[in-house]
Formats: C-alpha cells, sequence, structure tokens
C-alpha cells in the first residue's frame, strides 16, 4: 500500500551510501527494539507504565536531536554551549486525517559563555535554527514536505 506522492516531481536517485535503514523487532507486550546497521539500540513500546519512549515521543526526539546536533555544529564552532536543551513538543490529535501530530515546535534554551567567542555564538542561534528548519535537518524536513511512506509485506 503506498501513498501518491504530493506532486509530478520524481524521486532522486540517491546513493547506496545514503541509504539509512532500522531493525524494528518486537521484544514484548507492547515493547519493541529498534537496532541500526552499527549495532546502536533503542526501545519503545505504547507509552503505558514502563519508561519506554512512544513511537511520537520518538518522533519528537528525533526532530530536536536532528536540529540540535545542526545548531550545536554550527554555535560551537565560535564556543562551545554552557547550556544546551532543546523542547521539542506538539499536539496529537485525531481528525478527517487520521491520527497525526499538530502544532510540532521546537523551544532552544541555550547559553554561551560571556566574551567575544560567546558573543559570536550567539549571533548565529537564530540564523542556524532557520537553516536546520529550512534546509540541514532530514527529520523535520522529512515532516514539513510530507514525504509518502509505503508499507509493503516481506
Amino acid at each position: 500500500m503506498t501513498d501518491a506522492p504530493h506532486s509530478d516531481v520524481p524521486a532522486p536517485v540517491v546513493p547506496a551510501e545514503n541509504h539509512r535503514a532500522v531493525q524494528v523487532s518486537k521484544i514484548g507486550q507492547n515493547r519493541f527494539k529498534a537496532t541500526n546497521g552499527r549495532g546502536g539500540e533503542t526501545y519503545f513500546g505504547t507509552g503505558g507504565d514502563d519508561p519506554d519512549f512512544s513511537p511520537v515521543e520518538l518522533l519528537l526526539a528525533a526532530i530536536a536531536g536532528c536540529s540540535a546536533i545542526d545548531v550545536d555544529l554550527i554555535t560551537s564552532k565560535r564556543a562551545p554551549a554552557v547550556k544546551f536543551e532543546v523542547l521539542s513538543e506538539g499536539d496529537k490529535v485525531r481528525d478527517e486525517r487520521g491520527n497525526h501530530m499538530t502544532n510540532l515546535r521546537l523551544t532552544f534554551d541555550l547559553e554561551f559563555p560571556e566574551g567575544e567567542a560567546g558573543d559570536a555564538a550567539r549571533s548565529v542561534v537564530q540564523r542556524s535554527m532557520e537553516q536546520s528548519r529550512d534546509r540541514l535537518c532530514s527529520v523535520s524536513r522529512t515532516v514539513q514536505i510530507g514525504e509518502p511512506v509505503e508499507f509493503r509485506q516481506a
């Protein structure tokens, strides 16, 4: 089952080194393990009594994490952050389009040291957030663009 693309623009040819994959395995009642190709693991579930992240929380973490990396890479060239926190939030709704998230937003709480280097880092925060939102962060860009997801059976 596949959703129709949003436009008539053909999909780009993607080199093999750009392919990403994560394997998800059921490990218990309403609990799953995701494993990447490097052997990293994370766990998730329905968000009930266990501490595992729900898939929606993982999406929020992925959006925040992707943009945090972008902003940190840009600002830390000037000065390392003294405080670097990102709140990722939104509202889970059900409407005529089904279940989805709305009002997605990231709030960056950043502090840099006093002095010239800290001033330089502070001066690029807004631009780095905009670059992440508009071009760099593949996670939030995918959500914003609305790339279709194909479902198929092995």
